[in-house]
C-alpha cells in the first residue's frame, strides 16, 4: 500500500511539473518612470519600451526558460515619490534590480538607497553626479552630461565661436548641466557672456531671451529636459534672434521639435544614434540593434522612437544580460555590471568598471540638427 501511494504521489508531482505548477517564479525587475507629469515624455516612451521587452523576451522563453516580470512604478517625476516606490520594489516585490527613474534629481534621491539596500540601481537619467563619485551600486544608461557639453563646445568652435549665452533650467538636469557648461568652457576657449535660468514649468522666457539679445553672444546654448525647453524655440523666433541655437542631449524627443514646429529648425544638438537611424552606416556595430529597436517600437506603438525610450532599453536588457550570465542574486548582478564590456545597446557601446559606472563616452554622440521637425546628422 505505502509503495502505491509513493508511485502515485510521484506521478502527482510529475503532472504538476509538467502543468507547470511548480514553475519557477519570474525574476522581477523594478522601474520607475515618470509616466505621467510634467516629465511624461521622457517616462512614456520608457514605460512602453520595457513592456514591450518583457513581452518579446517571454515571449521567446524567458530567460534560461524563466519569466521575466517587469514592476513599473509612476512617480510622477517627483523625488519623494521616487524614494517610496523604490521602497516599495526592494521590499515587497523583492526585485532583483531597479532601472530608471527618468530625471536626474530623481536618480540622485535614491542613490544613497541603493547602496544601503545593495540593490543594482541602473539609472536613465543624464546628470554624471549620478555615478561621480562612483557609488558602488549605481550605474547610468543617458550618456554624461559633461561629454555632450563638450560636444557642443567643439561644434561651436568649428563655427568659429568664441562668446555664448547659455539657458538652463532650475531642475536637477538643468543644473547639472549649467555647470557643466560654466566648468567645460575655459578649455574651449569660450567666453560665457549670459547665464540665465527659468522654471521647468515656466511658460515665457522672453524677459531671459531680451537680455541675451543685448550681449554680444554669438550663440546660445539651452540645457533643459523638460518641455519648457521648446517654448524657449518659440520665444526666440518672436524675438526675431537669429543666433545659432544649441539643446542638450534632453531635446532627444521628436515631439519636442514638433511641438516648436519652424522654430526649431536649424537647431543643434548632441544625441545618441538611434534618432538618426537611417544614417548610420551598415557596418557600425549599432546599426542592427538600433535598427531592431525603432522597428519594432513604432510598429508597436504607432510613434516615433526616442532616445529616453532607448535609456530604458539599455538599462532592462543590461539587466536581462546579467541575469542570463549570473542569475538573480543581486550582488552577482552588481559584479557583472561592473566589469561587463562591449555591451552594444541604443544609447551606444558600453564598457563598464570599477571607476566608469557609465561606459560610454563623447564617441556615443552624434551632432544632430532640426530639418522641417527631422532629425538628422549636421553636416
Amino acid at each position: 500500500m505505502k509503495t502505491l501511494c509513493k508511485i502515485i504521489m510521484s506521478c502527482l508531482l510529475i503532472s504538476l511539473a509538467a502543468s507547470g505548477a511548480f514553475a519557477e517564479e519570474p525574476y522581477r525587475i523594478g522601474a520607475i518612470f515618470a509616466v505621467t507629469g510634467p516629465a511624461s515624455w521622457l517616462g512614456e516612451p520608457q514605460k512602453n519600451t520595457v513592456k514591450m521587452l518583457e513581452e518579446q523576451i517571454n515571449a521567446a522563453g524567458g530567460i534560461n526558460g524563466r519569466k521575466i516580470e517587469v514592476i513599473v512604478e509612476d512617480n510622477v517625476g517627483e523625488e519623494a515619490k521616487t524614494v517610496l516606490a523604490f521602497k516599495k520594489l526592494v521590499d515587497r516585490d523583492k526585485v532583483v534590480a531597479v532601472i530608471g527613474p527618468s530625471r536626474s534629481g530623481s536618480a540622485m534621491a535614491i542613490k544613497p538607497l541603493a547602496e544601503r539596500s545593495r540593490v543594482p540601481l541602473i539609472a536613465c537619467a543624464a546628470a554624471e553626479a549620478i555615478v561621480k563619485p562612483v557609488n558602488p551600486w549605481v550605474f547610468k544608461t543617458a550618456q554624461n552630461d559633461a561629454d555632450a557639453a563638450r560636444n557642443i563646445f567643439e561644434k561651436a568652435r568649428s563655427l568659429g565661436i568664441e562668446r555664448v549665452a547659455i539657458m538652463s533650467s532650475t531642475d536637477a538636469f538643468g543644473t547639472a548641466g549649467r555647470g557643466q557648461l560654466k566648468e567645460i568652457a575655459p578649455a574651449y576657449g569660450i567666453s560665457i557672456v549670459a547665464d540665465e535660468t527659468y522654471g521647468p514649468a515656466d511658460t515665457d522666457m522672453t524677459a531671459q531671451l531680451t537680455k541675451i539679445k543685448g550681449t554680444n553672444a554669438q550663440a546660445i546654448i539651452n540645457w533643459s529636459i523638460v518641455p519648457a525647453q521648446t517654448t524657449v524655440l518659440r520665444n526666440r523666433a518672436q524675438l526675431g534672434i537669429t543666433l545659432p541655437f544649441f539643446q542638450s542631449h534632453g531635446f532627444g524627443n521628436i515631439n519636442y521639435a514638433r511641438s516648436a514646429g519652424a522654430a526649431a529648425d536649424g537647431v543643434l544638438f548632441p544625441q545618441g544614434r538611434i534618432l538618426a537611424v537611417d544614417t548610420v552606416a551598415a557596418d557600425h556595430p549599432q546599426k542592427a540593434v538600433i535598427s531592431q529597436y525603432k522597428k519594432d517600437y513604432e510598429g508597436k506603438y504607432k510613434t516615433d522612437v526616442s532616445a529616453f525610450g532607448g535609456y530604458a532599453w539599455d538599462s532592462l536588457m543590461l539587466v536581462v544580460d546579467a541575469i542570463t550570465a549570473v542569475g538573480g542574486d543581486r550582488a552577482k548582478i552588481r559584479d557583472y555590471l561592473e566589469n561587463r564590456k562591449n555591451f552594444i545597446g541604443v544609447s551606444g557601446i558600453f564598457n563598464f568598471s570599477p571607476e566608469n559606472h557609465v561606459g560610454l563616452g563623447q564617441e556615443s554622440f552624434e551632432m544632430l540638427t532640426v530639418k522641417d521637425s527631422n532629425f538628422i546628422v549636421a553636416q
